[in-house]
């Protein structure tokens, strides 16, 4: 069946469109000539193959049409070839028997297919496991990126993907297969990256290293910890150690000397002996012990002051590869303990009896020494990525990969369960669905097969003959060719009847053509495929007598419908024409206000500028005068109808009902309205009955409202202004006082 109909820049309907949806098994159309009717018929004839066309179909599964419009009539009926023959089935009832056990059993597997169908594609866009699967890959797409998020500062690392939800997860999906990197904390990642992705980065140098070895050995050097006297066996060392002033004696000697023998202290003449006694007191070991200390105190300044300056140089100070707040920390202290160690050496140096220990530097030294390291570490790898930029850009991408693969894990397993699930469903739907198209094939081909063996186009004839004749059709029958497979109309004595047919004639014979290749078919096979049938006005130039039966006979069509006999799947009535409406819409089996649920009604109205389609609860035709007053109620008026529409009310009512002095009411108006009073009561002029179209008047939609303001006068100035309130019901409005009688 068809779901739903898109119309659009076709015939009168424009650029905004129709949507007719909600279609039923069997829908009816009303509306004027040039209303767009047939426009509606070669759409659901796919003749036009526009854009602005477009059907949907139940399961995606279009059904043949046959479609009876003019172009019908042109195609079959109006061309210089013979008539094209309807295949129908003959006599043969075991092989009708068995088709209609095929065809049961085509039904069967075309319910399964659409049942599959739906399970794979959904309704109406709504549901089905491919549905199920896009919602799914959309959800994990919008996860991903959420997930992406907190890793905003590491994206570099993403570039390629950083702009596009899909392309992102295309290439998480193509990570998670493959990717094993080292598992890297973010702090580490973002780390490297400052480095990798830095637009300044630069080789560094590396930073110089001291030898620290000279100072650690001067200060545990022996002679720090060394008493340095003099020599204990000289008859002064006795008391020179129970005063323990060997120092200050060894400070007096520099003056002794000067003083030429005389005492420094006590401003005494010594003798020889006294001056013998102190020189051999302080004999060469003492003065090699001095030596020693002099040449410690030298080589110490100058290591400590050879360290300091390293350690406070340019390249170390303003590195930024170095701690500078620990690194100056530690150097500080070991600059204290520098200094102290020399106020230490100093101290020896003046006193050197007194033996002295200095501060072991070694930690502080192995701690500046650290800090170097772990620059020059960093410059390393500073250097390696420099040298090596591409190949870290990669392995830090892969490693930040690897870092969103972990924290996005459970997302990942969720979606891949579910995924999993839903291909596996997918996918054996699939092999179902493959599976009832070839068993549908299959029996679709046995009924063609059996169609061949009993389809002709003799009896399509014989049917069409017996009809003409029974409804005084007589001069003039349907006849097979001597071109095998055509027919032709001829007249009782043998002669073309085809292109003397009158209107009449013609109408009817194409329309019983129609109606048996509804159950038939151009082709020896096809008969009992599933259709759809299209009635575009089929009562032109027919009598009533013969509408009567045209209209019977397409309610034979809905009733095997309703009872599932036949291959007719969907039927759309489209009219002009009230009288027919009415019959072929006729039931006496159900209320007149009540329509079936497989029925649907619509009503085309054109104005000059575009036709619409409205839908209707019930049956919109009632009787020919209240769609009249439907016409005068719809807002806004049409104003190609409006006024042919109040002319036949006022016909109908007042000529046919009586109780009305035309000449009388006309009198009543003035100017411009008097003129269009006079037009709407023209058929008192005409003398008879007329129908909707024999009477045009030129009226712009300015000019309506003025019409219809007269068209009520009438009522009212006629004393029918109550029947007037009657018919236009809730949209009736009351006439300014000033326009009132």
């Amino acid at each position: 069946m068809i779901e739903k109909i898109y119309l659009a820049n076709e015939g009168p309907y424009d650029a905004s469109g129709i949507i007719l949806d909600d279609l039923k098994k069997i829908n009816y159309f009303f509306g004027s000539n040039g209303s767009g009717k047939t426009t509606i018929s070669r759409a659901i004839d796919r003749s036009t193959t526009s854009s602005g066309c477009k059907l949907s179909w139940a399961g995606d599964s279009p059904l043949e049409t046959r479609v009876y419009n003019k172009d019908f009539i042109e195609n079959y009926f109006d061309a210089e070839s013979n008539i094209k023959g309807i295949y129908t089935f003959g006599e043969n009832v075991e092989i009708i028997r068995k088709i209609k056990i095929l065809n049961c059993e085509e039904d069967e597997i075309k319910d399964k297919l659409l049942n599959l169908k739906k399970t794979l594609n959904g309704e109406y866009e709504v549901g089905g496991k491919l549905n199920e699967r896009a919602v799914l890959e959309l959800q994990f797409i919008d996860d991903l990126w959420d997930a992406k998020k907190k890793l905003e500062n590491l994206k570099d690392a993403f570039t390629g993907v950083n702009n596009n939800k899909a392309n992102f997860r295309d290439r998480y999906l193509v990570e998670a297969s493959r990717n094993t990197s080292n598992l890297r904390g973010i702090a580490e990642l973002q780390k490297e990256a400052n480095k990798v992705y830095s637009s300044s980065l630069v080789r560094a140098t590396t930073l110089t290293t001291h030898d620290d070895s000279e100072i650690l050995r001067l200060e545990k050097a022996a002679i720090l910890k060394k008493k340095i006297i003099g020599k204990d066996d000289v008859d002064i060392a006795a008391l020179i150690e129970e005063l323990r002033n060997s120092d200050w004696v060894q400070e007096g000697r520099k003056y002794f000397e000067k003083l030429e023998d005389q005492c420094p202290f006590c401003q005494q003449k010594t003798d020889a002996k006294f001056k013998q006694s102190i020189e051999a007191y302080f004999d060469e070991s003492y003065v090699a012990d001095l030596a020693t200390i002099d040449h410690l105190t030298a080589n110490y300044s100058k290591a400590s002051k050879d360290l300091i300056e390293a350690c406070s140089s340019s390249e170390i100070v303003e590195s930024s590869y170095i701690n500078q707040e620990a690194f100056f920390k530690d150097f500080t202290a070991l600059k204290h303990d520098l200094h102290k160690n020399m106020e230490q050496i100093k101290a020896k140096k003046k006193e050197p009896s007194i033996p002295i220990i200095l501060t072991d530097t070694s930690e502080k030294i192995a701690l500046i020494n650290y800090h170097i390291k772990v620059a020059n570490n960093e410059i390393k790898e500073n250097n390696e990525t420099f040298d090596n930029l591409a190949l870290k850009k990669s392995e830090l991408a892969s490693q930040v990969w690897r870092r969103m693969l972990e924290d996005s894990k459970p997302i990942y397993n969720r979606y891949k369960k579910e995924h999993g699930d839903l291909d596996k469903a997918i996918t054996s739907l699939q092999h179902k669905i493959g599976a009832a198209k070839k068993n549908l094939e299959l029996v679709q081909k046995e009924i063609r097969e059996n169609e061949r063996e009993i389809t002709s186009i003799r009896p399509t004839i014989d049917s069409v003959n017996k009809l003409l004749k029974s409804f005084g059709f007589t001069n003039f029958h349907l006849k097979e060719s001597t071109n095998c497979g055509f027919y032709e109309v001829k007249r009782e004595n043998g002669s073309d009847a085809k292109r003397t047919l009158s209107e009449g004639e013609k109408s009817f014979i194409t329309f019983l053509y129609f109606y048996h290749l509804i159950d038939g078919s151009f082709s020896p096979d096809g008969s009992t495929k599933d259709k759809i049938v299209v009635f575009d006005d089929p009562v032109s130039s027919l009598d009533s007598d013969i509408l009567f039966v045209v209209s019977n006979l397409i309610r034979t069509i809905f009733s095997k419908m309703h009872s599932n006999a036949s291959s007719v799947k969907q039927v759309f009535v489209l009219t002009h024409n009230t009288y027919f409406h009415k019959e072929i819409t006729f039931d006496k089996n159900h209320s007149a206000k009540k329509i079936k649920r497989d029925e649907k009604f619509w009503v085309i109205r054109k104005t000059s500028q575009r036709s619409e389609v409205q839908s209707c609860e019930d049956n919109p035709i009632k009787s020919s005068y209240e769609l009249l007053w439907r016409e005068v109620r719809n807002r806004p008026p049409s104003d190609t109808n409006i006024q042919n529409a109040m002319r036949r009310i006022l016909e109908y009512y007042f000529k046919f009902l009586g109780n009305i002095t035309p000449d009388s009411i006309i009198a009543k108006f003035d100017g411009q309205d008097k003129m269009i009073c006079g037009a709407l009561l023209s058929w008192v002029n005409d003398g008879s009955h007329v129908t909707a179209d024999d009477l045009y008047l030129v009226c712009t939609s300015s000019q309506v409202d003025r019409y219809l303001k007269v068209f009520q006068r009438i009522f009212e100035e006629s004393d029918h202004g109550g029947h007037f309130k009657m018919m236009m019901g809730d949209d009736y409005v009351a006439l300014p006082e000033e326009l009132s009688g």
